[in-house]
């Protein structure tokens, strides 16, 4: 008996899961920080199919954005120490999970230390940038993602 064939969770995310609230989860008495970023393979190139979720517990939010066609993603959440991710891409038998964390004491301690600046934004003009690489080379530059 064989079992069903595995499929990957893209290309086809703007069809099947629309959010009607997009990528905006702004929460009264909460500052709001916008994150934006890249998703992009493991030869560097820029995913045009990819989607970006993003929630947190703590006010309870939720956004959702799909890549356009250089990969670029953003979002607009509430600011606190950490925003959880969920990355759905073509290729991909699962999504991935990852983590964007404001404040060092949001960074999980299993993290290796030459590996924790890939779950830190970087400061911007109009708000944080985070790039999502699912592979990289060195590997040292992907982004570090946990097994849930």
């Amino acid at each position: 008996m064989n079992g069903t064939p595995s499929q990957t969770v893209g290309p086809y995310l703007a069809i099947v899961m629309p959010w009607e609230d997009g990528p905006v989860a702004e929460v009264g008495g909460y500052e709001s920080v916008r994150i934006s970023g890249q998703v992009f393979d493991g030869a560097g190139e820029a995913v045009p199919d990819a989607l970006v979720e993003t929630w947190q517990p703590e006010p309870a939010t939720f956004a959702r954005c799909a890549t356009d066609d250089e990969g670029r993603w953003h979002v607009v959440v509430p600011r606190t120490p950490y925003v959880a991710v969920h990355v759905f891409a073509r290729g991909l038998l699962r999504h991935l999970t990852t983590r964007i964390c404001f404040d060092e004491s949001a960074l999980p301690d299993g993290v290796p230390v030459d590996r924790r600046d890939t779950l830190r934004p970087e400061e911007t003009d109009d708000g944080y940038r985070f790039d999502i690489r699912i592979q990289a080379h060195p590997p040292q530059r992907e982004t570090v993602f946990f097994d849930l």
